[in-house]
């Protein structure tokens, strides 16, 4: 996937720590053990380790967490190339689960298909790594809205 995105300039210098931020705030992340761990102009990686708590009953990582990690790793890679003073926030999204997600960890890479003014189109794919062995479980296709002078919460 990386290898064949465009090369995007972030319009804010300090993009990364705004995206950093701005993911602290997320408590769901935190409430499932989510780390951001990449953040590129136009590209982002979320990892999460297996844990019992967000699994389902065949041990699989619950599908609605498989596409909570695909819908944060996208919507920050949008927010990665938005003004500083912009926000961002979920359109809509379509979720294919493709294979279970049965690893160590999950990792959701999230990036910019065509970066808009208000409208950003964004990819994901989530993969369950299991001995260092990588499976696609999920990919989606997402539009975020980008909220010019909207600030975010801080709590």
């Amino acid at each position: 996937m990386r290898a064949e995105m465009q090369p995007f300039q972030p319009r804010d210098p300090a993009y990364a720590e705004r995206v950093r931020s701005s993911f602290a705030l997320q408590h769901a992340m935190t409430l499932i053990g989510a780390q951001l761990v990449v953040v590129e102009p136009g590209y982002t990686e979320i990892h999460l380790p297996h844990c019992a708590e967000i699994t389902q009953q065949h041990g699989f990582i619950h599908g609605g967490v498989v596409g909570m990690i695909a819908d944060s790793a996208a919507g920050y890679a949008a927010n990665t190339l938005t003004p500083p003073d912009t926000s961002v926030l979920t359109v809509e999204y379509k979720l294919n689960l493709v294979a279970p997600a049965d690893g160590q960890r999950l990792v959701a890479r999230g990036e910019v298909i065509k970066p808009g003014r208000t409208l950003i189109i964004t990819h994901a794919e989530v993969f369950a790594v299991r001995d260092e062995k990588w499976t696609l479980c999920a990919v989606m296709q997402q539009t975020i809205m980008a909220m010019h002078g909207r600030k975010e919460r801080d709590a």
